[in-house]
């Protein structure tokens, strides 16, 4: 692995550990701060709403700026965000934090993405994406709970300056590691904003969209059922959160070497096994000795979409990838907040905490109907090239 890439998932494990430890601190929180747990909870949508927002503005700023530039101006960004959250005075101000923490989040693994495809070599791109991501996975199963308890013991605020040191180790690793390259010459906004509204570019952010809030409408649920329908005890759910946490690492180590074969087909047997399992969760969730390996096996298919959706959006944006593959994370956190807000009408309707595994799978199953219309579209295009130059030399001879 060459090293370059070991700084780009040291970046990620950071960025993985921020965004979703905070979810185990909300009591915390809330008690030093003077606030609801509720509201509280906006900490959560307000790192969402910076990933969103930022991901395109970020990659729009940095698109004449040589790719090594852009990935530490964000992880500066990323410090800054971790350090304003540790430090805030109140409310307002850790709400500020949380916002400037998420900014760089989509751009990152936008600009990382694209290095490590070209660092890569030819018909290995999945693998050099996939390690990246495996630093996002890992920071579920050590970063996430290791941060957590810290931050129960000592105080929320440690547990961030430990994330900002982290962010500062990545842009270090950055800055020694990574090797420069000029920006490329036909780096150009009027490109990216070109290659963004390619069908197929479009098609693969919708497959994302669809495809991962089927995966966040059980996860985000997955501390309650773990107590009201596995009957397991609010301790053990650190452990299976850790338990989905290895099946999602499972799944993008696998996602590497199978997208480098058949990108497309791998995102296929992703959404279709996650329809299914889903469905199979519905029914089985309340069988202790099923639930568990079937948690692992939910992270697992869901995130065995990553490495594929990644490579295909940049394979299809060209030569501009970089806010296309920036974009496909802000279609993760649409998914993100799209499908925990529908899991969470059918809970609120009386339909029971299991009804979220129903909801991801008609989600999942949406996102799987427009892979197949994408790779239909893409079957077509390629038939009616190959037939064109078929034809060709029989009109000349003519």
């Amino acid at each position: 692995m060459p090293l370059a890439l070991l700084a780009l998932a040291i970046s990620a494990f950071g960025i993985g550990t921020t965004e979703f430890v905070i979810m185990g601190l909300l009591p915390n929180v809330a008690a030093d701060l003077n606030t609801s747990v509720p509201t509280a909870g906006n900490l959560v949508s307000a790192y969402a709403l910076g990933v969103v927002i930022g991901a395109p503005l970020l990659a729009i700023i940095g698109v004449r700026m040589p790719r090594k530039h852009l990935l530490i101006l964000l992880m500066s960004i990323f410090v800054a965000g971790n350090l304003l959250s540790a430090l805030s005075p109140n409310f307002g101000w850790a709400l500020t934090g949380r916002f400037v923490t998420g900014l760089p989040h989509g751009a990152f693994f936008g600009a990382g993405s694209v290095v490590a495809a070209h660092l890569a070599p030819k018909g290995r791109e999945g693998r050099a994406i996939a390690t990246i991501l495996l630093g996002l996975t890992f920071a579920n199963i050590i970063g996430v709970p290791i941060a957590t308890l810290v931050g129960q013991a000592v105080g929320w605020r440690t547990t961030f300056l430990a994330v900002t040191a982290i962010g500062v180790l990545a842009v270090v690793s950055l800055i020694l590691l990574i090797p420069y390259e000029p920006a490329e010459p036909q780096q150009s906004l009027r490109r990216e904003l070109s290659a963004l509204r390619k069908p197929q570019v479009l098609l693969t952010l919708a497959t994302a969209v669809f495809g991962f809030a089927g995966v966040f409408a059980t996860y985000a649920y997955l501390s309650s059922i773990t107590t009201h329908v596995m009957g397991l005890s609010e301790s053990s759910v650190m452990w299976v959160l850790a338990l989905s946490g290895i099946g999602m690492t499972i799944g993008v180590a696998a996602a590497g070497p199978l997208t480098d074969r058949a990108a497309r087909p791998t995102a296929y047997a992703s959404l279709a096994g996650l329809v299914i399992a889903l469905v199979a969760f519905y029914f089985t969730a309340h069988i202790i000795w099923i639930a568990l390996p079937m948690i692992v096996l939910l992270g697992a298919v869901g995130f065995l979409m990553t490495a594929p959706l990644q490579t295909m959006v940049i394979r299809f944006a060209g030569d501009a990838p970089t806010l296309s593959a920036a974009s496909n994370h802000s279609a993760f956190n649409l998914a993100n907040a799209g499908g925990v807000w529908l899991a969470g009408v059918a809970v609120v309707s009386g339909r029971g905490w299991m009804s979220t595994a129903l909801v991801g799978a008609a989600l999942a199953a949406a996102g799987l109907w427009i892979a197949l219309v994408a790779g239909y579209l893409d079957r077509s295009a390629t038939t009616n090239v190959m037939t064109h130059h078929e034809l060709e030399p029989n009109k000349i001879t003519r």
